[in-house]
Order: C-alpha cells, then structure tokens, then sequence
C-alpha cells in the first residue's frame, strides 16, 4: 500500500511539474518540436508574384498574401529588384534567384515589380502549423479585454524550382492566437525575437 501511494505521489509531482514546464516554457517547447514536426494546413501553386519597395524591406506579395521583408532574422541579407534581362529577381549572400521576366511598365506602378512563374517552374506556398500549442494563462488584453487563452507558431514556406534546377526556399515564422468562441486567428502576429523572415536559401 505504501508503495502505491509513494508511486501516486511521484506521478502528481511530475506532471505537475511537466504542467508548469507547459505553461512557463510552453513557446520553447514548441519550438523545439517544430524541428521535427509540423503539420502542413495548406499547399497552393503560386500563380504570380510581385514585390513593393526600394530593393531592401519591403513586401513579396505571392497571390494577393502580403510576406514582409522588413522583419528579418539576424544574419540574413536580401535585396529584390530586376536583373540586367528584366526579370524580377531576389539576391542573397551572393546568389540570385530570377522569379520571372517583369510585367510590362504600363502593368504596374513604378514601385511595384511583378512576374508569373515561366512555364516548367514548380512554386508553391506551403502553410504550416506547430504540432503542440501553449496555454497562455496570464496574457492580459487590456485595451479589448480579451486575451487568447492559447497560442501556436504559423509558418509559411515559399519554395520555387525552376527548370534548370536552381531552388529558393523562403520561411516566414508567426504566431497564431486562439480565441475562445471564435478560434484561431490570423496566422501574422509578431514575437520579438522570434518572428519575421527566419529562412532564405538558394541553390543554384
């Protein structure tokens, strides 16, 4: 009897203890598994793409979704603008990546470049979605009242081949809040230090 109670009471210290490593530690946690696991939500081929600003910052729009280029991960280094054949294109860290040849001036504004995918390219947006969520118990709203009683890392992932081989893998990282009554919210809002553009690869 005795060793049933003593292994009762080890069993309500650890999940007691692994419940407030839930709570206190919650977004780590979930970070760490997003490593390995994720769930995808959504994958849609991209169609057109456009960017908005001066070269450096700015907005990489795919379909009408707005990605920004102003929150980046330390270490990382971008610029988006046309090549010397009029492609709209992206570089970095040496490399650029030619998205398509450039609409027609009279298409666009003066500061927005646009292309579509060329025939033979493979480009998709991929959203995905932590696999593990955290309680947040002591966020306060004090301007509507009401605070999201859980919360998730979204992550979305432009990858694009083109038809000579070269690939472009991009990856934006967010949170995404839930309400109760209403669910989860937009999958855009920000984490200092933990949000933004975390990813940009290309292979030539």
């Amino acid at each position: 009897m005795r060793r049933i109670i003593v292994l009762l009471v080890i069993v309500a210290v650890a999940g007691a203890a692994l419940a407030a490593l839930w709570i206190f530690r919650g977004r780590e946690i979930s970070l760490f598994i997003d490593r390995y696991w994720m769930v995808e939500a959504q994958s849609a081929p991209i169609q057109s793409i456009a960017y908005e600003g001066s070269g450096t910052g700015g907005i990489l729009i795919c379909d009408g979704v707005s990605f920004s280029l102003n929150d980046i991960r330390s270490g990382l280094s971008l610029s988006v603008g046309s090549t010397k054949d009029n492609q709209l294109a992206l570089a970095s860290k040496g490399r650029v990546f030619p998205f398509g040849p450039l609409k027609s001036a009279s298409d666009e504004s003066a500061d927005r470049l646009a292309a579509a995918p060329p025939t033979g390219d493979q480009a998709l947006v991929i959203t995905r979605h932590s696999a593990l969520s955290w309680p947040t118990l002591f966020d306060i709203n004090l301007m509507t009242g009401q605070s999201p009683s859980w919360k998730r890392h979204t992550y979305y992932e432009i990858l694009w081949k083109k038809s000579s081989g070269a690939n472009l893998k991009m990856v934006w990282r967010y949170e995404q809040f839930f309400y109760p009554g209403n669910g989860w919210a937009s999958g855009f809002m920000t984490h200092e230090g933990s949000t933004g553009l975390i990813r940009v690869e290309i292979k030539e």
